[in-house]
């Protein structure tokens, strides 16, 4: 005879988050012993879809060929499409080629230009996201969808409140970005002053990867830091 299902109550449920506490210290460890040997990058991020046929595959590729020219590393995702032009661009570019990568049921995979290394895997979205700005001197932002848009946010919200120094953050793209810029603009601070007007300030936008190399250089120049490479 077919026993009956056992149903969870919450409190039962709730006990095993006590144990996610130890894989989560295992992720922040691991990932701090890694990041630090390898120092700041500057992080690109952008859409997992984008084909490499795709303008911004292309872009993303030359930015981050420029980006470690220049002197920086290049960190990223660690999946395809942008992730693995900035990955690519690094790598031929003969720069430090960093990947967070996700576990996720769809679209991530590790793409084959990270440096053997220099591939880290989290389970966790919120510790990889300290990875990007604990390590990151700059935020790269190609079109993308809504984990774009989740890293963008965090770096806006930890600079404005002042919870960490404050960085380049550059959208490149403007066919793509104009649009947001105009409702933050109109929306939060015109018609609902939910922002400051310097909070605008943090916010680079270009279409070219020379401006993201000037805008990097410049920030560095006035604030006497330098690249880590």
């Amino acid at each position: 005879m077919r026993k009956e299902q056992h149903h969870k109550g919450w409190n039962e449920i709730k006990t095993n988050d006590s144990w996610a506490i130890f894989k989560i210290m295992g992720e922040f460890v691991n990932g701090f012993e890694k990041m630090s040997k390898i120092g700041p990058c500057v992080s690109i991020f952008g859409s997992a879809r984008t084909k490499p046929e795709d303008k911004y595959y292309k872009l993303a590729e030359k930015v981050a060929k420029n980006i470690v020219e220049a002197g920086y590393g290049v960190i990223t995702g660690g999946g395809p499409g942008i992730m693995e032009a900035g990955n690519k661009g690094a790598h031929l570019g003969g720069g430090t080629s960093v990947g967070l990568n996700i576990d996720l049921p769809f679209e991530q995979h590790d793409n084959p230009y990270i440096d053997h290394d220099k591939s880290l895997d989290f389970d966790y979205f919120f510790v990889r996201k300290v990875m990007f700005v604990k390590y990151s001197q700059g935020f790269v932002v190609m079109p993308g969808g809504f984990g774009t848009l989740d890293e963008l946010f965090e770096a806006l919200t930890l600079i404005q409140t002042h919870k960490i120094g404050k960085f380049p953050i550059i959208l490149v793209g403007t066919d793509f970005w104009e649009g947001l810029l105009d409702w933050i603009k109109k929306t939060l601070l015109d018609s609902f002053s939910n922002i400051s007007a310097k909070d605008l300030d943090l916010i680079h936008l270009v279409d070219t990867e020379e401006e993201v190399i000037t805008i990097l250089d410049s920030f560095y120049k006035e604030s006497g830091l330098s690249p880590n490479f």
